[in-house]
């Protein structure tokens, strides 16, 4: 079974790494990606542990250092923008809050897909409508592409796929009540080589961060027991921002203004997934449609690239997808859990409700890299991606 044909919905970045671990096995995929064409914006993420073991097997750590924001670390800053705390980029080895290499998203996606393209079909402007498994291949529907026929499908296409919805039914999302929104800004001089994260009173925060673009990545966040934000259009979502951050200093006014006329404006309501199986028959699911952990973890890019990894190579170990699916639950769903456990008090405790609050949490963070409170804080600073050794397939059975 090593020429499986495989659908893969979603091209961010799970999808386009099964699609090269399959193609080296002997596998044929195909990728459908809803969107017209890689999508342009998103945060910076970081590439380490065993996401990184990934892409170095790739053969792509260079390239991606190359694209790598460079960050020289976080400042926690007051409304004047003086700051209160900081930690370096090396703190806690290079594994702390920002890691030894960041990159933006868009552009880990984009080298992905120029890694995998001449080898793999993308079906771009398209989505998986219908799927009937008849127990030897799996019928599929196409939106503009009509019908085809494959051996497996692959969710891969986020928290809220679409594609995993019409096979599975026991997905339960589990929320935190925080809502974030994501954009670009102009670059300021000001804005420097350091993050800069600003906690306003009522469980509100604001993060600037440079990129390799010259463009500045800027973040709102904030704590709210109302559900729902996320389904409203984009400009009720802009105006409930102006709401929940208006008045307040530092540089809010500057992002609100440029919140408005940003091209690529995304709002989320930050959340889990979990599911009890992430295959059924001959349809699976990675990434963060299977096993998001949320981006509170750290460890979304590690776990889209090493379950993809995973499910790979378990196909090309096994004859039968059967027992694929099964042994690649059995290997990583230790790792997702460790990855979904996240530390007491999340989101809270770093985004306190009063300034008192606030004062005590830039105190204990201007001590985080000073023993003995860096021996403690290191279970609340550093994601656990290097608690997984990648598995061996470079010989298929």
């Amino acid at each position: 079974m090593s020429h499986r044909t495989v659908l893969i919905a979603g091209a961010g970045i799970a999808g386009p790494t099964l699609a090269h671990w399959l193609t080296r096995y002997g596998m044929t995929p195909t990728v459908v990606e809803r969107a017209p064409a890689l999508r342009p914006g998103g945060q910076t993420v970081d590439l380490r542990g065993a996401g990184l073991d990934v892409i170095r097997r790739m053969g792509l750590e260079a390239a991606a250092r190359d694209a790598a924001t460079r960050e020289a670390g976080v400042r926690f800053v007051d409304d004047q923008d003086h700051t209160k705390a900081a930690l370096p980029a090396d703190a806690f080895g290079g594994r702390g809050p920002i890691a030894d290499l960041e990159i933006l998203r868009p552009q880990l996606s984009t080298l992905l897909y120029e890694h995998t393209r001449h080898d793999t079909e993308y079906l771009f402007d398209d989505e998986i409508t219908a799927l009937g498994d008849d127990g030897n291949e799996v019928h599929v529907t196409l939106k503009n592409g009509g019908e085809r026929s494959f051996d497996l499908v692959v969710a891969a296409d986020g928290i809220r796929s679409r594609t995993r919805d019409l096979v599975f039914t026991s997905t339960r999302t589990k929320g935190f009540g925080l809502c974030t929104a994501y954009f670009t800004i102009p670059h300021r001089p000001s804005d420097g080589r350091w993050a800069r994260w600003h906690n306003a009173p009522g469980h509100r925060s604001i993060t600037l961060r440079p990129d390799s673009l010259g463009t500045t990545r800027a973040a709102l966040s904030f704590l709210t027991p109302t559900r729902g934000y996320e389904r409203l259009e984009p400009a009720r979502q802009k105006r409930l921002l102006h709401d929940v951050f208006g008045g307040l200093a530092w540089e809010v006014p500057r992002i609100l203004s440029e919140m408005d006329k940003s091209a690529d404006f995304f709002f989320e309501s930050v959340g889990q997934v979990h599911m009890p199986r992430w295959s059924r028959e001959r349809t699976a699911v990675t990434g963060d449609a299977a096993y998001c952990a949320s981006p509170l973890s750290g460890m979304g890019t590690s776990l889209a690239l090493t379950g993809a990894y995973v499910l790979a190579g378990e196909l090309a170990r096994h004859t039968d997808h059967r027992a694929a699916f099964t042994a690649y639950e059995h290997v990583l769903r230790p790792y997702t859990a460790r990855a979904q456990k996240l530390p007491p008090g999340t989101p809270r405790a770093a985004m306190p409700r009063t300034r008192t609050g606030i004062a005590t949490l830039n105190t204990v963070l201007r001590t985080a890299t000073r023993k003995p409170v860096s021996t403690l804080l290191s279970r609340f600073l550093i994601p656990p991606a290097d608690t997984f050794a990648l598995p061996a397939y470079d010989s298929p059975m």
